[in-house]
Parts: C-alpha cells; structure tokens; sequence
C-alpha cells in the first residue's frame, strides 16, 4: 500500500544491575525513566484542552444540478423539480479539532486547517460548557491559529515550554479530541527532530509516536514537566489512522508565530530579498568549499535588503544575526523569526573567503501573481550541433527565442535548445527554454563563451562545472560533472 502525508483534514461525525564503586553513571542514565502512571499528569492538564467544532455552509456550484430537457408536459418534470429543490438547498457540514488554551481570559491555540473556511466556531471545556469562539487571526504558513471565547470565570491555561530541548526519547503525552470521541490521553516519545514533511516554507516538525488521529489536529503535545512542547498537526499513514507517526509544530515556532496574531491578528515575518538553494557535494566542489552546508545564493531581489547589503549570486550564507545556519531550510526559518526593521549580521563564503556584511531586515509579503507570457511563432532556425561534453544544444538568444521561450527581456545568456538525456545535462533536469548565465561565475552570452570555458577547466583537470541557469526567470546554480558526456 503507498504511503502518504496525512494532514488532519476535520473529520466528520459519524535484573538488577551490579553495584561498581567509584565508578559514575555515563549521562545517559541520568534521563528521566517513565512514570508508574501519567494519571497525575493527565488530570492537570486535561482541563487545558478544548474540543473544536465548526460548521460550513456548503452552496451547490452554479450548473451544477440542472433541469434536464424534458419534452413539454412530461410526467417526470415534477419528480426532478423537486428532486433539484431538495438538493439545491445549502447543505452544513459539521467538522471537528482540537486546541488548547494559553491565557485564562480565553485564548485558544489550534491548526488554521481546523478552522479553515468555517462559518460558526464552538469550543466544548473539558468540565462540558461550550462557548462560541471568535477568530483572532490565522497563518496558513505555519498552520496556526488564535481563537477568543469569553468565559464567565478565568480558565486553566496551558504554557508553552522550551522545544529546543526536547530529545529524540524523551517522553511526552498528546491530549485532543480524536475521531470526535472527545478528550483522550496517549503517550510516546519524541521520535525525531527537525522533519521536513513538505507541508509548508517553515516545516521543523518533531515527530512522535504518541497516538493521534484525525481530530487531534491543534491539540498540544506535552512534556513530562506539563509545558506544551508541540501542536499536533499531521500524520503519516497509509490507512488514516495512527501508525506511530505522528509530527508537532515545535513550541517555539509556535509562540513566536502566536504572538504575533495576538498583537496584530497577523504576522509580521522577516524578509532579506534572496533566493536560495541547497549546497550539494557537486556544488561544493564545484566552488572550492571544504564542506556541503550553507545556503547558496541564486538571486538577489533588486534593491532588497540582500542587495543594498552587497549580496551576490554564488554567495553562501553560513551564519544569520549570530545563529549557524546549515543549510537552506534552516535561513528561511531563522530569517523569519527576525523581528522586521532589525540590522543583523550576515555570513557569507565568497570565493572560498569568509566574511560579514551586515543588513536591514526588510518585512514578508505575498507573492504578486505573474501573467503568463503569449507564445509568439517558433523559430525556424536549424538547432546547431550538440555540446558533446554535456550533452546540450546551445544557441543565442534572439527575438524569436524569446517569443518561443517566453525569456523576459532582461534574460541574457546563452539559451538551451536541446538536451541529451543520458547525458550530464540529462540527469541534472536541464530542459529547452533554460538559459545558461554564467559558467563557473563568469558571464557567458555566447556558444563559444560556454564551449571555450568548459574546455579550458577541462583541461585544467576540473571535474565539476558550476552554471548559473536561468528557468523559467528564476535562478539556480547546477553542478555538471565532466567527461560523463
């Protein structure tokens, strides 16, 4: 059976060891061992966690239950009119979640998909009152949010704890409200750290084989000292039901993203103009560097933070405001969790030299949409010969190219037209319509400019080439091994 990500969509109802004198325990057997019981536990904190239900009012698509053509005074014309009348009605669908409160006047943690496009939000107290809930703001990034109720006396509220020392092994206990049974305790331990499911720009999940299901989704994940160390967001499973894969936003992105909601209704993220790339084994050889890690440069947005910093394609990040940065996953995280207008120190490796730039921390905003160029008439120019090497077709660009490709004006370099797929090229996805920008950091806008360097660090005894390709107006390095071709 394939195995999937399984987000929390909401789920609809229906011996003794020998004494040895002077000698000290090693570090490990100094952890906290399990509890006889996690009922003590479990009973301060059950109070905390809030059961979420929501209700969507779902419209039939225009079109989408029409009247058939029926011929005039057909008998059937009132079974289907009332047929339509009836399923043409708005229809409610009542999901379910879960969260937790954090601040005894009424504010509740839980996932954005939770509540997502919900008309009517209810939270259910553990003791059994239910309160109307109002949204306070939402991130889908991170899929948080901050609801409000508004109790008649202050509620038991949980607190976020530090996830950074949270260890692979250490116990912890997921509370929530799974398949809408209400509130249930599980146990397990911390799996994993630092998990990458795809789910979003800033995925850090801690992963977990605490037992969580459909409807635990924004339920928090507890430490065995009660501090909230994650909010539980996804499973991996190839049924939909727990198979002991389970992953939480760790706490403290967590609360630097809910705060945020609590003071503005939305965030306000740190942003630096770059684009970024993972440094591979190729690529570090390729330039020179002792070691595969940073975050590599592709571009730098014009008049962005980066650029006004000096920022430069090929540089390789390696430290942010003091904080080690990696590889590629861990800048975007880190960058974002910088507060906005804040000046911070940047690391950098350029031509294998390290120094700092320092720069301004501009503020996240949406992407703007992008219109798609028209295809203008394909060229009628023969394709030249084949760069043997690595295994690509090259030519300049012209206008017709730039018509067929939908290259913007500003692209300049040397096109791809055709691509050999058993080649070098082949294997690293290079495709017509790429554009080859600069080959081992120097500007190319010709065939020969291309052919002639290759050549030239070929015979230099180079055994990786460094391009800069331009796709689809976005730019990233590629690492092309020679003499495969």
């Amino acid at each position: 059976m394939r195995l999937k990500v399984l987000r929390f969509w909401r789920a609809l109802l229906g011996a003794a060891a020998l004494s040895v004198p002077m000698v000290m325990a090693p570090a490990a057997a100094m952890a906290r061992g399990a509890p006889d019981s996690f009922a003590d536990l479990a009973g301060q904190l059950l109070p905390t966690v809030v059961n979420i239900a929501t209700t969507q009012t779902l419209k039939p698509a225009a079109g989408e239950t029409a009247m058939p053509d029926l011929p005039p005074g057909s008998p059937l014309a009132d079974l289907f009119r009332d047929f339509l009348k009836q399923n043409n009605a708005p229809r409610h669908v009542t999901s379910l979640g879960s969260g937790f409160i954090i601040d005894p006047s009424g504010l509740i943690v839980t996932n954005n998909h939770v509540i997502e496009d919900a008309d009517q939000i209810t939270v259910t107290l553990n003791d059994g009152t239910t309160l109307p809930a109002k949204l306070i703001g939402r991130d889908e990034k991170t899929d948080l949010a901050l609801l409000r109720v508004k109790p008649k006396s202050p509620l038991p509220a949980a607190h976020f704890g530090n996830s950074d020392k949270a260890r692979v092994g250490d116990w912890v206990i997921a509370i929530g409200n799974p398949f809408g049974l209400g509130s249930t305790v599980t146990a397990g331990i911390v799996s994993a750290r630092n998990r990458d499911i795809s789910a979003g720009p800033y995925d850090d999940f801690i992963q977990t084989d605490a037992p969580i299901n459909r409807g635990n989704s924004g339920g928090p994940l507890f430490d065995m000292d009660g501090d909230v160390v994650g909010v539980n967001s996804a499973i991996f499973s190839p049924s939909g039901g727990s198979v002991g894969i389970g992953f939480s936003i760790p706490s403290n992105l967590a609360q630097d993203v809910i705060d945020q909601l609590r003071k503005y209704g939305v965030t306000k993220r740190g942003w630096i103009g770059v684009r970024i790339q993972q440094v591979t084994q190729d690529i570090a050889e390729g330039m020179g560097l002792s070691s595969a890690s940073g975050a590599l440069v592709a571009e730098v947005t014009d008049a962005g933070p980066a650029d006004k910093a000096g920022l430069k394609n090929g540089d390789v990040i390696v430290g942010f405001d003091g904080k080690s940065i990696p590889d590629s996953r861990t800048l975007p995280r880190v960058v974002a969790d910088t507060p906005v207008g804040k000046t911070v120190g940047i690391d950098i490796l350029r031509g294998g030299k390290k120094q700092t730039l320092h720069l301004q921390v501009g503020k996240l905003k949406d992407d703007d949409d992008t219109p798609v160029a028209k295809a203008a008439p394909a060229p009628k120019k023969s394709l030249p010969p084949k760069l043997s090497r690595l295994g690509l077709s090259l030519a300049s660009i012209d206008d017709d190219s730039r018509g067929k490709y939908h290259l913007a004006s500003d692209v300049k370099g040397v096109l791809v037209t055709d691509v050999d797929p058993d080649s070098p090229a082949g294997q690293q996805n290079f495709r017509p319509g790429d554009v080859i920008v600069e080959v081992q950091n120097q500007a190319v806008r010709t065939p020969d400019d291309v052919m002639k360097r290759i050549d030239a660090d070929a015979k230099a005894g180079k055994k990786v080439e460094l391009l800069l390709v331009s796709r689809a107006g976005d730019l990233t390095f590629v690492a092309l091994r020679l003499g495969q071709g």
